[in-house]
């Protein structure tokens, strides 16, 4: 277990437990509900997992579109955490402060300054300048108000149904989401989103699949540096691995639907999400984290 306890707690948390988001005049969600009992609920939530994992938003399948703002308000209700779901969201923000003095120093070493996101942890739905966040959409960053999202209730779900989990397998989630905001602060990402408008989808994929594979690199990097710190057990990486194969695209492919099509993969095999954070642990190294120069 990674020894966290008694290491700083990131200020840039926002905590949105409690607070519903809904439509404003009365008008209902346009989206359907996802029913998440029984076989068939399961693979919706594979499949559901499988898209929107780590940095996608889904907004377009679950809900449509919503704009923010005049179409949607926020509702507060009072929230009470269990003592496990407190434990866990003092870990994230442990682990945020980490990803926090990783990449300043990072970025400082390279003339540069970083620019720390927030981290939102709610419960349920909420707003983001990316369209109508939801639990079910798994953790993601959003780049046009620079934020990282994570209902809590992800880190269960990891376990029980993906096969994941540990502290530092939530940790390598966060450092992930993270690695998205470093690639939008060094302007890959939108060089990528470029690349992709040039392309076919297949090829627009393929894209897709690296930019993944390169957040899972910067997630060693940030696992390198908690090792340099002796926090991490002798278990904690095989965690973090066993996380990265659950989220495979093609486990969760077969998971989902029984068949693997690798054309229509985003984020990249388990063996390669392994490999590629393994990358980052191993080296520590930015530079060795260039999949995109990469077979």
């Amino acid at each position: 277990m990674m020894r966290w306890e008694n290491e700083r707690r990131s200020q840039n948390v926002e905590d949105r437990r409690g607070q519903r988001s809904a439509m404003r005049g009365g008008q209902r969600n346009a989206g359907f509900p996802i029913p998440l009992k029984g076989k068939a609920g399961l693979a919706i939530l594979v499949v559901v997992l499988a898209a929107g994992y780590f940095g996608f938003d889904l907004t377009p399948i679950l809900n449509g579109q919503l704009p923010l703002g005049d179409a949607q308000s926020s509702q507060q209700t009072q929230y009470v955490a269990t003592p496990e779901e407190q434990e866990m969201a003092e870990f994230t923000s442990v682990a945020l402060a980490k990803t926090e003095d990783l990449w300043i120093q990072r970025f400082r070493e390279n003339g540069m300054q970083y620019r720390e996101p927030t981290l939102v942890i709610y419960s349920g739905t909420t707003n983001t300048a990316c369209g109508y966040g939801q639990a079910a959409m798994g953790p993601f960053y959003c780049p046009a108000d620079e934020q990282v999202y994570l209902d809590l209730s992800f880190y269960q779900d990891m376990k029980r149904n993906l096969g994941g989990g540990g502290d530092f397998a939530q940790g390598y989630v966060i450092a992930h989401e993270v690695g998205h905001h470093v690639q939008h602060l060094l302007g890959i990402t939108n060089k990528m989103r470029e690349m992709q408008s040039r392309v076919n989808k297949t090829e627009a994929n393929k894209l897709s699949v690296k930019l993944e594979l390169q957040a899972d690199c910067f997630a060693g990097i940030w696992g390198r540096s908690i090792q340099d710190q002796n926090l991490l057990d002798v278990n904690d990486i095989g965690e973090a691995m066993s996380t990265a194969a659950a989220i495979g695209d093609d486990r969760l492919q077969k998971q989902s639907r029984g068949t693997v099509v690798p054309d229509s993969f985003t984020h990249g095999t388990s063996k390669q999400r392994q490999e590629w954070f393994m990358r980052g642990f191993n080296t520590g190294s930015i530079q060795a984290c260039d999949t995109f120069s990469a077979r």
